[in-house]
């Protein structure tokens, strides 16, 4: 095999990059969005589209990898992401773009895990453990730097190449994979089980529905949600049922009968939903509670993506001489320290502590996140290392669409329940609704409040962002329980 490793390696991390900024650097570019597109009640559904299609997505495209090969299904995956990210930039109605946003998803579910999946293939396992932690680094710095590079883009050109700058990276990221990964495929007749993929997409849409409208839209007990969660069950039952007897399942569930794979795949949906949970609330928590600039918020939040390499580069090497079990444990007791610190953040109430929580949490993604990798990629034969890598990408990717709505359903709910309480014993001038929080944020937007409403205000949304961080101290523990529970010596070519 004549593949060029290192440049294979590049092309891998730079279409890794790119698709993984795409779930945030949307962030800061959103409000200059809204003004040109109108439609502020579906702002949510520009996130939770993309996401909801990646998610949909990454089990069928780690199956087709290992039915035709990694490079034709990576090339695929990024030509229809390039194709929505040049529809989000023509976009003139917020409907336009959350359509554009589905399908920069759809290609989207392809990148990531097909790109991790080539690494597993092209490295030993020696050196596959250093390559991933490089690999799973991209996402801890795509989290930072993704709100970072839509301000700029925004401040300095025009909100439309947050999605454009896609095109160029993109082009070259294929190129450098059709150029330079030589690989050699066993071509097999095998069906495609389109009933499973179905059955998956109605699942996980009608879950996503659920959470983004519950509570916010309709009441929890509303005939809607009813439905929907009753949707849910009978999908989820039947897509089981269809991959049993399907020839070729979406996801082989024969996968998840070993005991590395299931627990690191259920601790991945848990430790996707911490850091999203994290990513999203911490920067307003540093500039409402704590009452720091936007700079110090994101120093705050940058320090993940410091913690993440460095433990994931420990992590590569660690696994050889100390194995995965206690590499993994690393991983778990730092991700628990995070959790502690942004649980006591609102007693100590200082962003050097916060910064020191998303330092700790990153370390912990880091050691866990390799290790889950290159232990999956050690079970499984070649065959079924497409599905298996894919299985994991997919419970993470899972657990931060799921997690974010989640965490935002409390933070919502209780800072609803507070501004009601509110309401009963004091005059606003500016009737207390979730809006009110968007103005606080803004300069100008704070002017229109008294001080004593602005101290109430911020009384509540200190009282729901606690209430958030319990949450993800719940998740901390979870996954901290899931990583002692990983089988300490894993078999090698699981092919069942």
């Amino acid at each position: 095999m004549n593949t060029k490793r290192p440049f294979v390696l590049a092309a891998v991390m730079l279409g890794m990059f790119m698709a993984a900024v795409e779930a945030t650097i949307v962030a800061t570019a959103m409000p200059s969005i809204v003004s040109d597109l109108g439609g502020f009640s579906l702002f949510s559904w520009v996130f939770s589209s993309y996401l909801l299609m990646q998610v949909v997505m990454i089990p069928i495209y780690g199956k087709l990898s290992d039915m035709f090969g990694r490079k034709i299904i990576f090339c695929i995956g990024i030509s229809i992401f390039l194709v929505g990210s040049f529809l989000c930039g023509l976009s003139t109605t917020i409907e336009f773009l959350i359509l554009s946003r589905f399908i920069q998803g759809i290609g989207a579910g392809a990148v990531q895990p097909i790109a991790t999946t080539i690494v597993g293939d092209i490295y030993t396992k020696e050196e596959r453990a250093k390559i991933q932690g490089y690999l799973a680094s991209v996402w801890g710095i795509s989290s930072v730097m993704g709100p970072v590079l839509g301000g700029i883009f925004v401040a300095v050109a025009h909100w439309k190449w947050v999605f454009w700058v896609n095109i160029p990276f993109g082009i070259i990221a294929m190129i450098g994979v059709i150029i330079f990964l030589h690989e050699e495929v066993e071509k097999q007749t095998k069906k495609i089980d389109y009933i499973g993929s179905g059955l998956l997409l109605v699942t996980v849409s009608a879950l996503m529905i659920v959470f983004i409208q519950g509570g916010v839209y309709w009441s929890w007990t509303s005939p809607q949600i009813i439905s929907l969660m009753l949707l849910v069950v009978v999908a989820f039952f039947l897509f089981l049922y269809q991959e049993k007897r399907a020839e070729d399942p979406v996801m082989s569930l024969s996968i998840w009968r070993h005991k590395l794979i299931a627990t690191a795949n259920v601790a991945s949906l848990t430790l996707g939903a911490m850091l999203i949970g994290v990513s999203s609330f911490l920067p307003t928590y540093v500039q409402i509670v704590l009452d720091q600039p936007a700079v110090i918020a994101g120093f705050t939040l940058t320090m993940v993506s410091i913690g993440w390499p460095i433990s994931s580069t420990l992590a590569g090497r660690w696994i050889i001489t100390k194995g995965t079990w206690k590499t993994a444990m690393y991983g778990g007791v730092s991700i628990l320290i995070g959790s502690i610190l942004f649980l006591t953040l609102s007693i100590v109430q200082h962003p050097l502590w916060a910064g020191a929580g998303s330092f700790f949490l990153g370390a912990g993604m880091g050691f866990s996140t390799t290790t889950f990798i290159v232990s999956i990629q050690s079970t499984v034969s070649w065959r079924l290392r497409g599905v298996a890598t894919a299985s994991n990408m997919f419970m993470r990717l899972l657990g931060s669409a799921l997690g974010v709505a989640m965490l935002g359903g409390i933070l919502n709910t209780r800072m609803k329940q507070y501004l009601e309480g509110v309401m009963e014993g004091e005059d606003f001038t500016i009737k207390p609704s979730l809006d009110v929080v968007n103005l606080l944020l803004d300069p100008i937007g704070r002017e229109q409040f008294t001080v004593r409403e602005r101290e109430l205000i911020e009384e509540g949304l200190t009282s729901s962002l606690n209430s958030v961080y319990v949450g993800v101290f719940i998740l901390a523990l979870i996954s901290f329980f899931l990583i002692i529970n990983l089988p300490k010596n894993e078999s090698n070519d699981l092919d069942k």
